[in-house]
């Protein structure tokens, strides 16, 4: 709990034998109190693995709930229904994440809805990450693409897992949440700007990862997954802009900065 608000920790799996048992733990130990800990609820989204994995987190701690329909947006959709805290925290499980980094999140959370992680910041970068000069500038330039056409706030990673969601703004944007593949991130930001919902995006550690991208591991599926996400930022926009024009939006979405109303 965080300034008496229960935290939902969110991850998807898909066959994260090596990495499940380390990931959970990693949240559980947050706070230095097991009597007080920071963390309500990890969640497991178990995405069809042949492994250990679901056993595994088990053990560790965590609650694990299956979901049938393959891919990493049907995955966190499903993580986004079922979790039950205040604030929700999305992150992948694969190591790459530092999970001290969630007192970044939670920082910011207090002024907005939505807090994103960038994975770009060099000084973030560690040595042995899986973010070279072309992964980071291709990251910058589709983020870029967004942050014009949907006047968000500054934006420099379109595919950063690691992000906080308050519940209510989730529950806000689960009409709109419709991409089950792995360029489900942007579609996470579009839902979010046709609500009025307010974002920011701040620096995380990223570190390499143990054992393969299943999204980044080849040139071509970072191609596949870029492509998909150009064509899901180009194709929303127009309705984007429609939505905009009749004013419509939700009026219970979190607005939660007492400084202005800017757009973001």
């Amino acid at each position: 709990m965080w300034n008496n608000r229960t935290i939902s920790v969110v991850f998807p799996a898909y066959n994260e034998e090596p990495n499940i048992e380390q990931a959970v733990r990693s949240f559980q130990e947050l706070g230095g109190n097991r009597n007080a800990t920071l963390i309500d609820e990890i969640l497991v989204v178990d995405n069809n693995s042949k492994d250990r994995t679901a056993e595994l987190a088990r053990q560790a701690g965590a609650k694990v709930i299956a979901e049938s329909n393959q891919g990493y947006g049907n995955a966190l959709i499903r993580g986004l229904r079922e979790a039950i805290g205040d604030m929700i925290v999305l992150v992948e499980p694969d190591g790459t994440f530092v999970a001290q980094d969630i007192y970044k999140l939670l920082a910011y959370s207090i002024d907005v809805g939505i807090v994103c992680g960038t994975r770009t910041t060099r000084e973030m970068i560690w040595d042995g990450a899986n973010m070279s000069r072309p992964l980071r500038d291709g990251n910058w330039l589709v983020a870029k693409l967004m942050e014009v056409l949907y006047n968000t706030p500054s934006l420099s990673d379109c595919g950063c897992t690691f992000r906080l969601i308050h519940k209510d703004a989730a529950r806000a944007i689960a009409g709109d949440l419709h991409v089950g593949g792995s360029h489900f991130l942007p579609n996470m930001i579009i839902a979010a700007r046709m609500h009025d919902i307010r974002l920011i995006e701040i620096p995380v550690s990223y570190r390499g990862r143990i054992g393969e991208s299943k999204i980044t591991g080849t040139w071509k599926g970072t191609i596949k997954t870029a492509l998909a996400m150009l064509f899901l930022i180009l194709s929303s926009w127009p309705r984007y802009l429609l939505r905009k024009r009749q004013g419509r939006h939700n009026p219970t979405a979190p607005r939660l900065s007492r400084k202005n109303d800017n757009a973001g």
